[in-house]
């Protein structure tokens, strides 16, 4: 590898943009993406997503490119003919059925294969099933280009491994699976990556084997919350601490720690769906990957109508009553607001017409009301008093300054999803 590579990054989201910052520190980066806000706040140096400290971003940000080592970022394809690498990082979501929707990655891979070139090099990072990048993207490109793949044009799938929001593992510290479309395509994608990945990479021997290790990296996170998810309804029906049996448990040295709670966001929720349409269209149903899926995706429902349950027992008067839902992001400490499974308990409450609250320090309220069409209490001085059931969903560390009990009624019910709160504070928790 050497800095006279110029390398596309197509799409800056939680995934492309970290990626790109740490390329544009040795080489020549064209960063594209199709929002072009999106665009305009990464010129002003600001991250929205926060997976990039500004003060990092402003440090390789190009107002114009000059093929010099650092990151210009456009919506438009003038300069992506410059590139010789490559690199699509689009997010890959389901659709209302879980099934895979390939529109992002089918558009991107169309925007590549009209400025590709010979002996250019593609790099697949999206999640797929096995064999997507071969039998979906390379037609694409070859369509559009004109060029014959491992002829003209080459291939690599580099799976992505950012947890949003987590800032121990940032993208040069979590080891990167690495592959190509041939051998010398391979070894020059792993040069590649091990040029800014500190924490190694691992080369593995084809394309579809580095598509299969990334949807079952989550899938096997689903499956195993999904059995604490099971056990969390179990032990509650006979009246045990779910937390504190896993505590007990997890003294044996080989016991495998997950903990009950809701699965969403862009991999865990999502991932598992893409290998099993695979199985699927190949003759085989995928029983306990779609099983886990299930108890997974019920968790929501499950929170709330146990909630109610609660109100009912305590007196509440559920038509009209008062309800507060503690966070709206997928996860904790994080703004992502993808696939959250919160919704499900919102959801939930307002078929039992139930004025439901909902109050998230990290989430913009433009993008919640975009997507889930209510508005965000905007500040914790905002929140009502008399809450007939208060319901933590996502563990933000601001909401541990929130006076829990100044905010429920007399007969109020907290239900604490992720064990947050001092268990003698909470009616239940998962």
């Amino acid at each position: 590898m050497n800095t006279n590579n110029t390398i596309a990054i197509i799409g800056l989201g939680y995934v492309g943009l970290p990626l790109a910052v740490e390329f544009a520190k040795k080489y020549p980066v064209i960063g594209f993406d199709i929002n072009e806000n999106r665009i305009a706040e990464l010129r002003s140096g600001q991250d929205k997503t926060l997976e990039v400290e500004n003060s990092e971003l402003q440090a390789v940000i190009q107002q114009d490119f000059d093929n010099s080592i650092g990151l210009y970022v456009t919506n438009t394809v003038d300069k992506l003919p410059e590139a010789t690498i490559y690199i699509v990082t689009v997010p890959t979501p389901t659709d209302e059925l879980n099934k895979p929707v390939f529109t992002p990655l089918i558009k991107a891979s169309e925007t590549v294969g009209k400025v590709l070139k010979p002996n250019d090099i593609v790099i697949y990072e999206s999640t797929v099933y096995p064999g997507a990048t071969e039998d979906v993207c390379i037609p694409i490109l070859e369509e559009h280009s004109g060029l014959v793949f491992n002829k003209d044009f080459f291939a690599g799938y580099s799976p992505e491994r950012i947890n949003p929001g987590d800032k121990k593992h940032t993208v040069t510290k979590i080891l990167k699976v690495t592959s190509g479309s041939n051998p010398e395509t391979a070894k020059f994608v792993d040069d590649l990556y091990k040029s800014i990945i500190t924490a190694g990479t691992h080369l593995a021997p084809s394309i579809k084997v580095a598509e299969a290790a990334k949807v079952i990296e989550n899938s096997q996170r689903d499956i195993n919350i999904a059995f604490v998810n099971e056990l969390s309804k179990i032990f509650r029906l006979l009246d045990i601490d779910t937390r504190a049996v896993l505590e007990a448990a997890g003294t044996k040295w080989n016991f495998i720690n997950f903990t009950p709670g809701l699965v969403g966001g862009h991999c865990i929720g999502v991932d598992p769906y893409y290998l099993a349409q695979k199985a699927i269209e190949s003759g085989y149903n995928p029983e306990i990957i779609l099983a886990g899926r299930k108890m997974n995706d019920s968790m929501g429902s499950y929170v709330a109508q146990e909630t109610v349950k609660m109100m009912i027992n305590k007196g509440a008067t559920i038509k009209g009553s008062n309800v507060l839902v503690l966070g709206i992001t997928f996860k904790e400490n994080c703004p992502d607001i993808r696939n959250s499974r919160a919704i499900d308990i919102i959801r939930e409450f307002e078929t039992y017409h139930i004025n439901v609250d909902v109050y998230d320090p990290w989430a913009s309220a433009q993008e919640v009301q975009h997507e889930y069409g209510f508005d965000l209490i905007s500040s914790s001085q905002e929140l009502k008093a008399n809450y007939d059931a208060i319901v933590l969903a996502v563990s933000h560390k601001e909401f541990l300054e929130l006076d829990i009990h100044s905010l429920k009624s007399s007969i109020g019910v907290v239900f604490d999803v992720k064990s947050l709160f001092p268990k003698n504070l909470v009616d239940a928790r998962l």
